[in-house]
């Protein structure tokens, strides 16, 4: 009785989504999902040409073709990040940019899967011409003292539902903030490597989970991508042999 009734369960939580009517996050109109066909078409569905590594922006005459024939921005050949490819879903620009805040601050949680899934079809879709996809993902972690500010990691709530999609194991835990560090939306881009350092650690239980395996970094915007190259630097120093950035919005300028 208890199994038929979990199945039951299960099955009418899976079914909410399409029973009780919503709205689209940006319109307002009623929507089968947290955006209505029309405005993910107009705000989603753009291609860019951006650099292979950190998903910058590319201009016709600012990139060169690396050994592979990914594109690579002045920045990047300049100085190689530690993460190795980034996937970007959107620009964060209006009106994505109100919906990046909805969820990471307003607590709109009903976002993360929808953010999700196009960083999913952003990421089949790169995988063509990438090497193999990642082995595991892992969220950037926020501190204790963000998280209980916060209530939730929002990163950490788009790879749940990435990582079911993918079927690709989901490990939490594979890094920790070491320290509180200041918000990095609150400091001049010349200092967020500075605040960034030595931010996170891998603790030793982690470190054999870590070994070899080519990590996906879920994230929801990348800005200057100091953040992520911090995290990056640190899972390859235990071990990690390739780390790829999957973010779901990403600043139109570095």
């Amino acid at each position: 009785m208890l199994p038929r009734l979990r199945q039951l369960t299960q099955h009418v939580l899976g079914r909410l989504p399409s029973l009780i009517p919503s709205s689209c996050a940006l319109c307002g109109i009623t929507a089968s999902s947290a955006l209505c066909s029309g405005c993910a078409d107009q705000f989603l569905h753009h291609d860019a040409r951006r650099c292979s590594r950190c998903a910058a922006r590319l201009a016709a005459l600012d990139s060169e073709p690396g050994p592979d024939s990914t594109t690579y921005c002045g920045d990047c050949l300049k100085e190689a990040p530690a993460f190795d490819a980034t996937i970007v879903a959107a620009d964060y620009a209006a009106p994505i940019d109100q919906m990046v805040l909805g969820l990471k601050f307003g607590g709109r949680l009903a976002l993360a899967p929808l953010f999700a899934r196009v960083l999913r079809d952003a990421l089949l879709k790169e995988h063509t011409a990438r090497p193999a996809l990642p082995t595991v993902l892992t969220a950037v972690p926020l501190s204790a003292e963000r998280l209980a500010e916060r209530g939730f990691n929002q990163a950490l709530e788009i790879a749940k539902p990435l990582s079911r999609s993918l079927g690709i194991r989901l490990d939490a835990h594979l890094s920790a903030r070491a320290r509180n560090t200041q918000a990095q939306a609150l400091l001049h881009p010349q200092d967020r490597r500075t605040n960034m350092r030595n931010a996170f650690v891998v603790l030793p239980a982690a470190a054999e989970r870590l070994r070899g395996q080519h990590v996906g970094g879920v994230e929801g915007v990348m800005t200057t991508g100091e953040t992520l190259n911090e995290l990056a630097s640190t899972l390859k120093r235990f071990g990690a042999a390739r780390v790829t950035n999957l973010v779901f919005a990403r600043t139109t300028q570095k």
